[in-house]
Order: structure tokens, then C-alpha cells, then sequence
């Protein structure tokens, strides 16, 4: 099997061809349903009602588990949208965090009217979740919901609602018991910690229940705490790309948690490439596999200086 390397075509085919067992992690955000056309054919994102792209998350990820070592992981970025917004006289599932997603181009309207699928109009779609419990219900272990604060998020122009300021990362696994680096993602204890005493509960790397042994401490700048569940981390732009991209914060944790380094990281909808980067980065190899031929030559771009070194990790 050929790693460091991006594999152009449909995900899902390409997906079949992957051995059995032989991923660590994968990390990746589908194209958003309702909301952009990425100019290929076979692009997800397109279908006409919400259960249909529901259907297709879970055909493609049933080959993502597969593919999966026993103790592999799954992280999972999807953004929402909201049904059947004005803009411009016509109606379209127009999401609020659109622009920040790793592909984004045209918006792309649905043939469908929300009245078809169950939805009001102005009713939020809820895919991420409608998503994650049907990959529940298809195996997954839904672990986590990680919420992606942004601090800078796309103004918007409503007056109903909050602007939308987050997206979700679900945690899912193939089994109850699977590889978490905890301590490679701890984070430092926040200022209204220090200096107050409080105790500490000792817990082994192989993630074994906690022990009996409790410690009376006195919070520090230096001590650190296991990471929470709410990630703020600006998007970030990329000066060859027309669209924004997934920052290398927002990846990085997910890479350190989710395997060791020589491990192999997969993202099936590769974009300008920021997952294999960031494990590169992070001494892992990586398969991407993306459809669109522009995205692949921003990609193989980014990645080329770590390419040329024809290092394995």
C-alpha cells in the first residue's frame, strides 16, 4: 500500500481498495450537504434531501471502519445549514459557516423543497448530528462532540439569531477500547486555577480506570489539565487558495490523540492537503484522497518540501 501520497477519484472507490485494518486515524470534513459545488462529477454534498447525503455519510464511513485498525479512530468535522434561505429570489440550504470550510467554491442550490424532507423554511437542518447517530446506529461508537469555536467567524448579515460561531468534530471509534493519547493533547490550567489547592487522582497510560492515589496539589503555570471539550481556533486563510482552510491547530490534537508516530493518518476528502501536512509535521505518514485536480495540485504544493525528503516515518 502506497503512503504519503494522494489518491485522485471517488472516495468511496478508493476506499475498497484499502487493505483491511490498516489505518490508525482518520481525520477529515466532508463537503457540507446543500452548499457548494466543487466543479467534479461524483461530488457529495449534491443530493437532494438531507437523508440522502445521511445515507451516502454512512455507506462511506462503513468502509472508513473497516479500513480501521481495531483501536483506530475516527474524527469528524461537519458544519450545518439552515433550510431554504432567500438569497437573491431563490431558495437554497445556504450553510452559516460555509466559507471556512477546506474546499468551498459556488454555492450550489438543492432541487428539493425543505417541505419534502420534513423542514420548515428557516429551520435548521441539523446534519452533524443526523449524521453521527446514523453512524451510531451503523457501529460507531460515538465518543465525543468537540465543538470548534470560532473567533472569527464569517459575519452574517441575520437579525432572527446569534451568528454561528462553531462547528462540531465528533470523536467516533471502532471499538470501546482504542488508542488516546491523552497526555500528548493536555493542556495548561487556566489562570482562575493557580495558586488554589485542590486534589489530583493519578491515572496510568494505558487507560486503565484511576487508581486510589489521590494527591493534594496547589495549581501552577506550569501544571497542565486533560483537554477540553471546546477548541478555540481562528480559520486561517492560505495565500494560494481562493478558499479558506482547516488550520493546523485544529488538526494537530486530533493526530497527536489519535496515533503514534509511523502510524498512518487518512483523510478520505483531502483538500489543499492540511491533514497530511500536519502529520508529516508530526512524524506519521498519510493517504489522501481527494476528486478535484486543482485542490491536488494545491496539496502536493504544500506538501512538497516534506515530500522531497522520501522519508517513511
Amino acid at each position: 500500500m502506497e503512503i504519503n501520497t494522494i489518491l485522485q477519484g471517488n472516495s468511496l472507490e478508493i476506499l475498497k481498495n484499502i487493505p483491511d485494518k490498516s489505518i490508525q486515524t482518520c481525520i477529515t470534513s466532508p463537503p457540507y450537504w446543500g452548499l457548494r459545488d466543487y466543479g467534479t462529477d461524483e461530488q457529495l454534498g449534491l443530493e437532494e434531501t438531507p437523508d440522502q447525503y445521511v445515507e451516502n455519510m454512512v455507506l462511506l464511513f462503513r468502509e472508513v471502519r473497516r479500513i480501521l485498525k481495531d483501536d483506530g479512530t475516527l474524527w469528524l468535522n461537519l458544519g450545518d445549514s439552515y433550510s431554504s434561505v432567500h438569497t437573491g429570489g431563490k431558495k437554497s440550504s445556504r450553510s452559516t459557516v460555509g466559507s471556512n470550510h477546506e474546499n468551498a467554491q459556488e454555492i450550489k442550490q438543492p432541487k428539493a423543497k425543505p417541505s419534502t424532507y420534513g423542514l420548515k423554511e428557516k429551520e435548521l437542518v441539523g446534519i452533524p448530528w443526523r449524521v453521527a447517530f446514523a453512524l451510531q446506529a451503523d457501529g460507531w461508537y460515538l465518543r465525543q462532540d468537540i465543538i470548534w469555536h470560532k473567533p472569527n467567524p464569517m459575519p452574517e448579515s441575520v437579525t432572527d439569531r446569534c451568528t454561528k460561531s462553531h462547528e462540531y468534530i465528533f470523536l467516533m471509534t471502532k471499538s470501546a477500547q482504542y488508542y488516546y493519547d491523552h497526555e500528548a493533547i493536555m493542556e495548561k490550567t487556566t489562570d482562575s486555577y493557580q495558586g488554589k489547592r485542590g486534589k489530583l487522582k493519578h491515572r496510568n497510560k494505558t487507560q486503565s480506570a484511576m487508581s486510589d492515589r489521590v494527591f493534594n496539589v496547589e495549581y501552577t503555570p506550569e501544571m497542565t489539565r486533560n483537554k477540553r471539550s471546546v477548541w478555540t481556533i481562528p480559520t486561517r486563510s492560505y495565500k494560494e487558495a481562493h478558499f479558506a482552510v482547516f488550520p493546523d491547530e485544529l488538526i494537530k490534537p486530533c493526530i497527536l490523540a489519535g496515533s503514534a508516530k509511523g502510524d498512518i493518518v487518512l483523510d478520505p476528502f483531502f483538500g489543499s492537503g492540511t491533514t497530511g501536512l500536519v502529520a508529516l509535521r508530526s512524524r506519521r505518514n498519510f493517504i489522501g484522497i481527494e476528486l478535484n485536480s486543482e485542490y491536488i495540485s494545491i496539496a502536493n504544493k504544500r506538501l512538497k518540501p516534506y515530500l522531497l525528503q522520501n522519508e517513511l516515518f
